[in-house]
């Protein structure tokens, strides 16, 4: 007998709000809930997510702790600074407390000074972290330690969508010693979608189009501390991070380019060996044949991240690239991919690896 989960999602006018509704609408065992926002409240759906046809006409409710708690699950689709004020009132309610996920940064990092260094304000501590490929120091091709950690999880912080691609890029050369994480240097090319729906004058299309802008240049990019995070885990003792993200011309996708030393001894054997090992029994993680690059149009709308891994022998280095879209193995997909684990449920419930094309 199948149970039914009631999800609430807060911030379900936005972007990642948005996709995490699409998400459930395909999910065989969400009923959703209520949904709410801010200054959107008392507006329907259906003006801000004309695309989720069978919610258009649900009315966009008041963000009130109360009303969210009445749920199995509540989903923050929230800006940074927002969800850790929210959870705090959660949690003062009393009472079974729902499983919290949440999309924004307020519970990614592990340590204060990062906190502050990075985001400022009040940190409001780490979460289990909601990236259920992530691979962890001495284990060997799985990553069945972080698996457990969100089986076992009521809160869970979803990743930067930067992050994934850059950490599923890097991580399988980290945890197998054929790379240098001392001297890590990622470029990446991502859609307009992951800076939000705020009007600013450089996200407008009159801006955008036609050109390619870079931004967080310089190691000032909130990801970095995340990433660098991310690759400790793996295994990695000292990890230095150059970080320069792209904006281009497409309204979703990253496509990462990561590079790193070849470590001492290490062949290009040892490397394809190294990430066909981590990523042979991962669903949504696509090892792409030699000579195959990846894209991002092969990931739009999918919870699959594909990667492709080659030796620069000339130069010394290993390289990686990894597409993703921001929105949904970088953001919701991964929200809903961590919320089956914490549920019980199968972990690709709601969830495709299947595209769009053209």
């Amino acid at each position: 007998m199948r149970v039914t989960v009631s999800v609430a999602v807060a911030g379900a006018s936005g972007y990642a709000g948005g996709e995490v509704l699409r998400l459930l609408l395909a999910h065989p065992d969400v009923e959703i809930g209520a949904l709410t926002a801010n200054a959107s409240a008392g507006d329907s759906l259906g003006r801000h997510q004309p695309h989720l046809l069978p919610l258009a006409d649900r009315v966009l409710e008041p963000t009130e702790p109360a009303r969210l708690a009445q749920h199995d699950v509540v989903v923050l689709a929230l800006p940074h600074g927002a969800s850790g004020e929210l959870t705090d009132a959660l949690s003062a309610l009393g009472g079974p407390a729902p499983l919290l996920v949440d999309c924004g940064a307020d519970h990614r990092l592990e340590h204060a000074e990062s906190w502050d260094q990075f985001y400022g304000g009040t940190f409001a501590g780490a979460w289990p972290y909601g990236l259920a490929e992530l691979r962890h120091a001495g284990e060997s091709g799985t990553a069945a330690a972080q698996r457990q950690i969100l089986r076992d999880a009521r809160t869970i912080a979803v990743p930067g969508c930067n992050v994934t691609a850059v950490t599923l890029a890097l991580q399988p050369g980290v945890s197998a010693g054929v790379v240098d994480p001392s001297d890590v240097v990622a470029v990446l090319a991502n859609g307009y979608s992951g800076a939000g729906k705020s009007l600013k004058p450089h996200l407008l299309a009159s801006e955008g189009l036609g050109t390619a802008t870079p931004y967080g240049v310089g190691g000032s990019h909130r990801h970095v501390p995340e990433i660098e995070q991310n690759l400790r885990r793996a295994g990695a003792a000292d990890v230095r991070l150059s970080f320069t993200p792209t904006l281009v011309p497409m309204a979703r996708g990253i496509l990462a380019t990561v590079s790193a030393p070849l470590a001492a001894g290490a062949t290009p054997d040892h490397v394809r060996e190294a990430w066909s090992g981590a990523y042979a029994a991962e669903r949504f993680v696509r090892l792409l044949p030699e000579g195959q690059w990846p894209t991002t149009a092969a990931t739009l709308a999918t919870n699959t991240a594909h990667v492709q891994v080659t030796v620069d022998e000339r130069a010394g280095r290993v390289v990686v690239v990894c597409a993703i879209d921001n929105l949904g193995k970088g953001t919701a997909g991964a929200a809903v991919q961590s919320m089956n684990l914490a549920l019980g449920l199968p972990e690709d419930a709601g969830l495709t690896t299947v595209g769009v094309a053209p």
